[in-house]
């Protein structure tokens, strides 16, 4: 599917969706849209727009137990709040498995939904992405209570 930050790839299954990635890809149109996927679609639409800011969707992500665990972390991070990797292993119990929760955030396989971009440096600062640190910037800067200037300054 198309966004304002590039083209989404989603996979899934009955089972719920199982993947969403930032793909260089234009979009194939010549085929129609899975029924297991077109509520994704219409939900991603809709936060795209401005309309959603929450996702009632099932999810299937593949991954090790911690990594599903920090993942469901992630969906307690607030549209438009923020929280830093320290206080993500804060909120797993441990605040030594800080680097352990940094890879697991980089591996989340549902872009946006689990909403890896919500998480930044400890000092505030705009971090890594998978998707690109353009594109983090511009979904802070979307789900952002503050509309004027920027929120972050990419060097």
């Amino acid at each position: 599917m198309n966004t304002p930050i590039g083209n989404l790839q989603l996979e899934g299954t009955a089972d719920g969706l199982t993947a969403v990635r930032f793909t260089g890809q234009s979009p194939n149109e010549t085929h129609p849209i899975p029924e297991s996927l077109k509520e994704a679609v219409f939900q991603l639409q809709e936060y795209f727009k401005g309309e959603r800011t929450q996702f009632e969707l099932k999810l299937d992500p593949g991954g090790t137990d911690f990594q599903k665990k920090v993942w469901q972390k992630l969906q307690q991070i607030s549209f438009g709040k923020t929280a830093s990797y320290q206080e993500m292993a804060n909120m797993l119990g441990d605040p030594k498995v800080i680097r352990a929760a940094a890879a697991a955030n980089g591996k989340n396989p549902i872009a946006v939904i689990i909403p890896c971009h919500r998480v930044i440096g400890s000092d505030g600062s705009l971090t890594g992405y998978a998707g690109g640190l353009h594109r983090k910037k511009w979904l802070l800067g979307h789900e952002s209570p503050v509309r004027q200037g920027e929120l972050f300054q990419i060097l």
